[in-house]
């Protein structure tokens, strides 16, 4: 019986960004990423060091606490990690949408998944140049076209000006996408503190809106990570 590398599960919450932003969520995230991202705000669930920490879990297991989560009344479920495309979670979503619940996960678009197709939506977030990872472009469109029969959106975290200059080079790559932008979370902590320099994300925040405005560029959607600003780098929530 297969079963899936998981970090954490919680909620019921909501979602703090992106095109589902506000919507209340349990979230399922993974365990194990094939990127490490230089301000990966979520370790816990990429570094191998914390794997001792990761439950196997089949899809019935993993569904068995989401539906504790949620008192038995279908709601979202986002999976996220690391990168949960990684793994097989095509048998959790199709349990998931017998019982009436939806799924919605984001990745970076480096592995394309037959499931993707039954997500609503698929949030693709390449990695701008902070990162310190390269998007490999064809595993993206592999990823696009995985997933043509639901919706898909792109998410791209801005942290300086090189990043808002690569994310209008990939906008206009990807027209059709709905984009989201959002400023990074410039000082992530270790992966057991929850504390936030809530004035420098404001100010990223204020910065990115108006450069945006200033270049006239209307496109994207410009919004904070609102379980931020509410949890800081709290786990869990």
């Amino acid at each position: 019986m297969t079963r899936l590398r998981i970090s954490e599960i919680f909620g019921p919450t909501i979602q703090g960004e992106g095109s589902v932003i506000g919507v209340p969520t349990v979230f399922v995230r993974a365990g194990g990423c094939d990127y490490r991202c230089s301000w990966c705000d979520s370790l816990h669930a990429v570094d191998s060091r914390y794997r001792h920490e990761w439950q196997p879990m089949t899809a019935e297991e993993i569904m068995g606490k989401v539906t504790e989560l949620s008192g038995g009344q279908p709601l979202t479920i986002s999976l996220s990690g690391g990168n949960p495309a990684i793994q097989d979670f095509g048998p959790l979503i199709r349990l998931g949408k017998t019982q009436g619940y939806s799924f919605a996960m984001e990745t970076q678009g480096s592995v394309a998944r037959d499931w993707f197709c039954e997500l609503a939506p698929l949030i693709l977030s390449p990695k701008p140049p902070s990162s310190g990872e390269t998007v490999d472009w064809d595993a993206f469109d592999a990823c696009i076209a995985a997933a043509v029969e639901t919706e898909s959106v792109m998410k791209i975290v801005i942290f300086d000006e090189d990043d808002y200059t690569w994310a209008r080079e990939v906008a206009a790559g990807y027209p059709s996408l709905p984009l989201y932008l959002q400023p990074g979370n410039h000082t992530p902590p270790g992966p057991d503190s929850d504390a936030i320099d809530l004035p420098g994300i404001m100010t990223r925040y204020e910065w990115l809106i108006e450069r945006a405005l200033a270049d006239r560029w209307f496109t994207p959607r410009i919004l904070p990570q609102l379980h931020v600003l509410v949890w800081g780098n709290k786990r869990g929530v």
